[in-house]
C-alpha cells in the first residue's frame, strides 16, 4: 500500500501559479480526479471582510484554476463552490476576498449552495448508503436524517483551506473544509461533537466523490483564537494532497502542534484508516525540508476572546446545561447576533492595524493591487507576479463601510436564520 502523500513548497508571488501547478503534480492530484466528472473548487469563507489567512486567497483560487486548465480539465465542468451560514455573507465575502473576481475573470461557473432550490438536496442515507449506520455521532446530532447537495454525487472535489488555527478544533484545514458544504444547516448542533462530526465527513465524501484533493494557502498563517480573530504572519507556505488527514496534519505540525496529540479529528480519522495523521509514516515530496521549521504558534487557546470564552462554555463547560438548549429552538439566532456584534462591530475594527500590517507584505500588495494586476485567464505558462504593486495607502473600507456593511450582514443573519427562513432544505421556495 502507497504512503499518503503531501507536496509542500515555498513559494512568492513572482513564482505563485508555477508553483502551484508544480505543487499539485507532485501530489499526484491527476491520478486522484476523473477528468470526465465535474470538479467542485471549495472556497473557504471564513470571514466576509477580508482578513489574512482567514479565507481563501484569490492568487490560491487563480492558480489551481490554471493549473487545472493546464493539465486539460474542461473549463465547462470546473465550478466555484460556496457554502453560507447565519454569521458569515458569502456573496459579500467573495466580494471582499476577491474570489469573485477569479471565478469571472475565468468564466466558470459559481454555486452558492444554500440558494438552490430543494431539488439539489438529497437524504443522506440515499447517498450513501449502509455507511450512515456506521456514523460516529450525526445519527445522534439528526435524529431524523440531514440533506447534502445531490450534485456532490459522483464529482471531485477541491478543498481550498488556508494554514489556521481554529478554537474548537485547535486547528483548521482541509477536514473543517467539507463542514459548510455537507451540513448546510444547523450546523452549530455538531459543535459539541466536533471532531467526530468532521470523521464522518470524511467517511461521507470518500464514499459519494469520484476524487478528493487539497490545495492548503500557507502565505499567511494565522495563529490564535480563529479561525477570525488571528494573528496573521507571512509564511509563503503551500500544500497539497489527495490526503486530508494528511495534509491537516502536515500544516498542524508546521505551526508547532502534535497533529495526533494535539488533534482529536486527525486521531480519530488515522485511527479509523480514513487518512494518515502520523508524519512519520507519509512521502513529503517537494520542498521536505520544509517540514524541519516550528513555528511555535500558541494556539487558539491561550488568548481566547470574549466571544470563544462564551462559546467553549456554552458547548463544554458551565453554560452548557443553561444555554444550549436554546441553539436547537426558535431562540438560536440569539447567538448569531451576538457573533456578528462582536465580531463585525467590536473586534474587527479595533484591530485594523493588523490587516493595515498585511497589506505592507509582497502578498498584501499583491491583494490590494489585484484587480490592477489581473493576468489573462488563457497565459497558463506565468509564473506569477512580478511587480505586485504599490503598498496601499489606506484601507480600501472605511470603518464606517465596514459597520455599514455590519450592519447589513446581521439584518441577513436574523432574516435567513433556518429556524425562521423559508429557504430551508427541503422546502420548495
Amino acid at each position: 500500500m502507497s504512503r499518503s502523500k503531501v507536496a509542500l513548497l515555498k513559494t512568492s508571488p513572482a513564482t505563485v501559479l508555477s508553483d502551484m501547478h508544480r505543487l499539485m503534480n507532485l501530489a499526484g492530484y491527476q491520478s486522484v480526479l476523473d477528468k470526465e466528472a465535474e470538479t467542485a473548487l471549495k472556497i473557504n469563507i471564513s470571514w466576509h471582510f477580508f482578513y489574512p489567512a482567514a479565507s481563501t486567497t484569490p492568487w490560491q483560487l487563480d492558480g489551481v484554476i490554471r493549473s487545472l486548465k493546464r493539465d486539460g480539465f474542461a473549463q465547462e465542468r470546473i465550478h466555484a463552490c460556496h457554502n453560507r451560514t447565519v454569521v458569515i455573507d458569502a456573496r459579500l465575502g467573495e466580494r471582499e476576498n476577491k474570489q469573485v473576481d477569479v471565478v469571472l475573470a475565468h468564466g466558470i461557473r459559481n454555486v452558492h449552495l444554500y440558494e438552490e432550490d430543494a431539488d439539489i438536496w438529497m437524504d443522506i442515507r440515499d447517498a450513501v448508503g449502509e455507511l450512515a449506520d456506521r456514523f460516529l455521532v450525526l445519527n445522534s446530532v439528526y435524529p431524523k436524517g440531514f440533506k447534502i447537495p445531490k450534485h456532490f454525487i459522483g464529482t471531485n472535489i477541491i478543498h481550498l483551506p488556508t494554514v489556521k488555527t481554529h478554537i474548537f478544533t485547535t486547528t483548521t484545514g482541509a477536514m473543517k473544509n467539507a463542514f459548510g458544504g455537507l451540513l448546510n444547516e444547523k450546523r452549530h448542533w455538531t459543535h459539541s461533537v466536533i471532531h467526530e462530526t468532521l470523521v464522518d465527513l470524511l467517511a461521507i465524501q470518500k464514499k459519494i466523490h469520484k476524487g478528493v484533493f487539497a490545495v492548503m494557502d500557507g502565505t499567511f498563517a494565522g495563529d490564535g483564537p480563529g479561525p477570525r480573530c488571528m494573528i496573521p504572519y507571512v509564511k509563503n507556505v503551500l500544500l497539497a494532497s489527495s490526503d486530508q488527514v494528511a495534509i491537516d496534519a502536515v500544516s498542524a505540525k508546521l505551526m508547532g502542534f502534535d497533529p495526533l496529540s494535539d488533534l482529536k479529528y486527525v486521531r480519530i480519522a488515522h485511527e479509523k484508516g480514513l487518512g494518515c495523521g502520523d508524519v512519520r509514516e507519509m512521502e513529503i515530496t517537494g520542498q521536505p525540508e520544509i517540514l524541519e521549521e516550528n513555528w511555535h504558534f500558541v494556539g487558539p487557546f491561550k488568548k481566547m476572546t470574549f466571544a470563544s470564552r462564551m462559546q467553549h462554555r456554552i458547548y463544554w463547560g458551565n453554560l452548557k446545561k443553561p444555554l444550549e438548549w436554546s441553539l436547537r429552538t426558535f431562540l438560536a439566532p440569539w447567538s448569531y447576533i451576538a457573533s456578528v456584534v462582536y465580531h463585525d462591530f467590536f473586534w474587527y475594527p479595533l484591530h485594523r492595524r493588523l490587516v493595515k500590517k498585511a497589506l505592507r507584505s509582497d502578498w498584501g500588495r499583491l491583494f490590494a493591487n489585484w484587480k490592477n494586476k489581473r493576468l489573462p485567464p488563457d497565459d497558463l505558462q506565468t509564473a506569477g507576479w512580478a511587480d505586485t504593486g504599490p503598498e496601499p495607502l489606506r484601507l480600501e473600507r472605511s470603518v464606517m463601510s465596514q459597520i455599514a456593511r455590519a450592519f447589513k450582514v446581521l439584518g441577513t443573519a436574523v432574516k435567513d436564520a433556518p429556524e425562521y427562513s423559508k429557504k430551508k432544505q427541503g422546502v420548495k421556495k
